[in-house]
């Protein structure tokens, strides 16, 4: 890996066999959410979703932004953040078309994070295209690129892809070396008290995962996305979509003093000569 100086910030380290730009970023330097580059979601398969919530968030002055675990009237909410819309996440009978922040094709995308340390949540940091869930074709329609899920304290799982809708078309792969996708079995444990990064090179032969500077699992070969996708800094409760929300009564070691804590996120286009 190569050493890529951000002024005033820690480094990037990317890989060595390319030249590369930055070409976006957010080092979350501001006191509030800078709304030139990211807005709130709202919205799950066309419904509001009642665990996000936009009051979930806070800076540090130090150049983070912290998601928390926020309880209101005995039930647990969270935010997430992104910098483009989904079609199936606006608002059933809604035909509006949000401007992007920011949609980008092809580079190295890189979070440096603290995981969050308690089970009432998850959270992730992932790339996915405006029309993933509706057109079925995932050059144009894109896929959803999975490059960090945090499902329980310290943990991630392998990395993965999905495309072609969410529907009787739809398919995955991901950077495990096993059969099935049994998330609980295969979680790589981390850190707790250090900052980490996760990363993927997307590329026009496929998707290579990072951790810490290092290759997590195999790289995904396709199919590729040629389309532009956004990114999403991503916090949910868990609960919410099947089985009855995490209340008061659910107990767990540090309840809503939990936090899950962001750094930066950049993207790096590769030099081509």
């Amino acid at each position: 890996m190569k050493e890529y100086k951000v002024e005033g910030h820690v480094s990037s380290f990317l890989p060595a066999n390319k030249k590369w730009k930055l070409v976006w970023n957010d080092e979350f330097d501001k006191t509030e959410l800078d709304t030139t580059k990211w807005y709130f979601r709202r919205h799950l398969f066309g419904e509001k979703h009642e665990a996000y919530i936009e009051d979930a968030i806070s800076f540090d002055g130090n150049s983070n932004i912290i998601f928390h675990l926020v309880e209101k009237d005995g039930k647990y909410y969270s935010s997430t953040i992104q910098t483009g819309e989904n079609f199936v996440d606006r608002p059933n009978g809604e035909s509006r078309n949000i401007k992007p922040k920011f949609m980008h094709k092809f580079g190295y995308y890189e979070v440096r994070c603290k995981l969050q340390q308690e089970t009432p949540w998850w959270s992730a940091f992932w790339l996915q295209s405006q029309n993933n869930a509706f057109l079925e074709d995932p050059k144009e329609a894109g896929v959803e690129i999975d490059i960090m899920e945090s499902f329980s304290p310290n943990t991630y799982i392998p990395h993965c892809c999905h495309w072609g809708g969410y529907g009787d078309n739809y398919a995955f792969a991901h950077t495990g070396d096993f059969e099935g996708y049994i998330e609980k079995e295969h979680e790589i444990s981390l850190s707790p008290d250090e900052y980490h990064t996760f990363a993927v090179d997307w590329d026009e032969t496929g998707y290579t995962f990072y951790v810490d500077g290092k290759q997590s699992g195999r790289k995904i070969e396709g199919p590729v996305s040629e389309t532009e996708q956004f990114i999403l800094l991503f916090t949910e409760c868990k609960g919410y979509r099947k089985d009855p929300p995490y209340t008061k009564e659910k107990t767990f070691e540090s309840g809503i003093k939990d936090e899950f804590i962001v750094d930066y996120v950049r993207v790096f286009d590769e030099v081509k000569d």
